[in-house]
């Protein structure tokens, strides 16, 4: 049979409109978080009095405070209902939080921002079973890998251009805030049209009945998703990856300002070259793993997370600047090129690494079950993230640096990697078999 581009799924019903309204999630959510938290950094006293770190890792936590708090609410609903018109329910949701933002832009009302970051955090709890589990039901096996990893591209490529317009917006004056006041309202109205274009995409499970305890539910999710091994180990191995992230792109903006001495368009490079990366890796996938799901990419990916995020610590030692510099003068820097260069190769092994994942769970979990374990995965990547601003407030703190910060993450990437491929031996014989293949 003749393997087609993933790339001519873009051009289809049962995928594009859904591409579409995902992509458009992903970067009204990032618009929003990157222009809040760079007028915080870059103009904090006019906004508040308290310390710019703290509020560079609180406010990533709190957006992902519902993924813990309704996942397992959220996993049910994708399960019951048509998955096209919860969509547009979801959609229509993210609408008026854009609204309750937009009084808090115009009021400078910080309290009421973070309201909405709530709001937005928990816009995309209830979408992000709807998200993965809507794939499998329209894509074919030889398709997955293709289809996945155009959203985690669209999903990066989505936070990579909100993050860049989200910094450029505010930064405007005078009109800065009513820009990005406007403008993540059009792009929620934006993203429920193409929710209207979306298929009919059935219930697997209509007849379920919702449980609104969400403890009991939220344990009865990760028990049930604990019996199967291999998609367990892949959702702990999946949320470790946003544990990673959460830390790395937390400490982006005061990395940017303290120690590369850059203004925000500095900042705003490091983010386009990460997200670019992982586009870039997730595109890869298809091709490297031949139009099928190889986890043997995994402990590839994780291979390179270590190396490249330890050398991001080395490299930072060799940078210097003599005073601030904005994106043109910041190339003419000694070690300037390998900072970035390290970011471009975080992004793209974070791409390998996280793909593979989710088609293993897709393709190994009961599909009566699917929007239910991906809920149950998204739980522990609330957790997770959670986890990990909680421990980069706590070793800030106690003195670290944010450079030594990459070099303890590097570290613990790797212990994690060969915990999991120590419980999950099927990593290290799949890459074994690839690397043979490649070589």
């Amino acid at each position: 049979m003749r393997k087609t581009s993933q790339f001519v799924l873009l051009t289809q019903r049962r995928f594009a409109p859904f591409f579409c309204a995902q992509f458009l999630g992903a970067f009204n959510d990032n618009v929003f978080k990157t222009a809040l938290l760079t007028a915080l950094t870059f103009d904090a006293l006019s906004w508040t009095t308290l310390d710019r770190g703290l509020l560079n890792n609180l406010i990533p936590g709190l957006f992902i405070l519902p993924f813990v708090l309704f996942s397992a609410l959220s996993g049910q609903l994708a399960d019951k209902f048509e998955k096209s018109a919860l969509t547009r329910y979801v959609k229509l949701l993210e609408i008026a939080i854009m609204g309750i933002a937009a009084i808090g832009w115009m009021q400078q009302n910080l309290w009421l921002l973070i309201a909405a970051v709530v709001g937005m955090g928990l816009h995309s709890t209830l979408f992000g079973p709807v998200k993965y589990a809507y794939l499998p039901q329209k894509l074919a096996p030889n398709e997955l890998v293709g289809g996945n990893g155009l959203v985690e591209m669209g999903t990066f490529v989505g936070i990579l251009l909100g993050e860049v317009l989200g910094a450029v917006l505010v930064s405007q004056r005078p009109w800065g805030l009513e820009l990005v006041a406007g403008g993540t309202i059009a792009i929620a109205i934006a993203g429920w049209l193409f929710a209207r274009a979306m298929p009919v995409s059935p219930a697997p499970d209509p007849e379920l009945k919702i449980n609104w305890n969400i403890a009991s539910e939220t344990v009865a999710n990760l028990r049930f998703s604990k019996q199967n091994k291999p998609v367990f180990i892949a959702m702990l191995a999946n949320s470790w990856f946003w544990f990673y992230g959460a830390i790395l792109l937390a400490q982006f903006p005061l990395y940017a300002k303290d120690y590369l001495q850059g203004d925000h368009s500095v900042f705003v490079l490091l983010l386009t070259i990460f997200s670019l990366g992982v586009g870039t890796g997730s595109l890869l996938c298809e091709r490297l793993s031949g139009h099928k799901v190889e986890i043997g990419l995994v402990p590839l990916g994780a291979i390179g997370l270590t190396i490249f995020c330890f050398d991001l610590y080395l490299a930072s030692g060799t940078y210097s600047a003599t005073s601030s510099v904005d994106i043109a003068s910041y190339f003419q820097q000694t070690g300037s090129a390998r900072i970035v260069f390290d970011c471009l190769m975080i992004g793209i092994f974070g791409g390998i690494y996280i793909v593979p994942l989710f088609a293993l769970v897709q393709t190994r979990c009961e599909p009566t079950h699917m929007s239910r374990t991906i809920a149950g995965m998204n739980i522990l990547n609330a957790l997770f993230m959670v986890v990990a601003a909680l421990l980069a407030m706590v070793l800030l703190k106690a003195g670290l640096t944010i450079p030594q910060l990459f070099m303890v993450t590097a570290i613990l990437n790797a212990v994690v990697c060969v915990l999991v491929c120590w419980a999950m031996p099927e990593f290290v014989q799949r890459f074994c078999a690839w690397a043979l293949r490649k070589g």
